[in-house]
């Protein structure tokens, strides 16, 4: 089911964590109005860029006094452990933990964060960072309603969010749109090396292979009601070049068992980082 963006953001929120998708969440957080002055951020080791811009918004570097109303885990899934016995007295009964840890589990969170009322298990994606990502998310049976309304205006300041039923479908929405941008960089990369080997220079054969991207993710975005499959065959001219290329991509199934062991095997590194 798809919410994106109802509710209020909290009134204070400890983000713990402020790598690179961390740090795109808070910016897109506080471009949407949550109000810096509820917003602590606890990293190991503040960046000097890090610590300029929360003095520059206003967002308070530490631990704050009391616990607050939303925690966010954006640290590295396996840190968890060292972590979170400095976060238990910083998660209270009322407080909502949202996590985007990949492989954490709803049950290894509350065993590490016993105190907490109520758990969210996100996984958002890179483009977040541009207000362009996509976010599965899954609630446990304590989150209020309340609280899921927060969590999604939360998420959603990264792009659209798909609230899932099954936590058991978080693993594959890591391997399908969490790891997924770094598989269509890795098809620029390839698209653009081909273009070198057939005689482009270096620099057109890259633009081309970044326009050429960036204008199907364009056209995809633009026509929702189009299914891909449709989109691709109105490029495909019987007989055409575009044609040729797709033989070869789709011989024996190439390329679809391809993506399908990518996939499967980043779903099942996602299970190996549970626990």
């Amino acid at each position: 089911m798809t919410i994106s963006g109802g509710g209020d953001f909290p009134a204070s929120l400890l983000l713990v964590g402020a790598g690179r998708m961390g740090s795109a969440l808070l910016q897109g957080w506080l471009k949407l109005g949550l109000d810096p002055g509820g917003v602590h951020v606890l990293d190991p080791a503040p960046s000097p860029e890090l610590q300029a811009f929360c003095t520059t918004v206003g967002v308070k570097l530490g631990v704050p006094a009391t616990p607050p109303e939303v925690l966010v885990l954006a640290i590295k899934p396996q840190t968890l452990a060292s972590a979170a016995p400095a976060l238990v007295s910083l998660a209270a009964p009322t407080t909502l933990v949202i996590s985007i840890l990949a492989g954490k589990t709803l049950k290894t969170l509350a065993d590490h964060l016993p105190s907490a009322g109520a758990f969210v298990r996100a996984m958002p994606n890179l483009p977040a960072a541009i207000g362009a990502g996509i976010t599965g998310a899954v609630a446990d049976p304590a989150v209020t309603p309340e609280q899921k309304r927060k969590a999604d205006a939360l998420l959603a300041a990264g792009g659209r969010v798909e609230w899932l039923g099954d936590e058991d479908l978080i693993d594959a929405v890591t391997a399908v749109s969490g790891s997924g941008p770094a598989y269509v960089f890795y098809l620029a990369e390839c698209l653009a090396e081909a273009g070198i080997v057939e005689g482009l220079p270096p620099a057109v054969a890259e633009r081309l292979a970044r326009a050429t991207i960036e204008g199907a993710g364009a056209l995809l975005a633009a026509l929702p009601e189009v299914a891909a499959a449709k989109l691709r065959a109105d490029v495909t001219s019987p007989g055409g070049t575009t044609e040729a290329a797709l033989a070869e991509l789709k011989g024996g199934d190439a390329l679809p068992k391809l993506i399908a062991r990518a996939v499967a095997a980043a779903r099942k590194r996602a299970q190996q980082l549970s626990g």
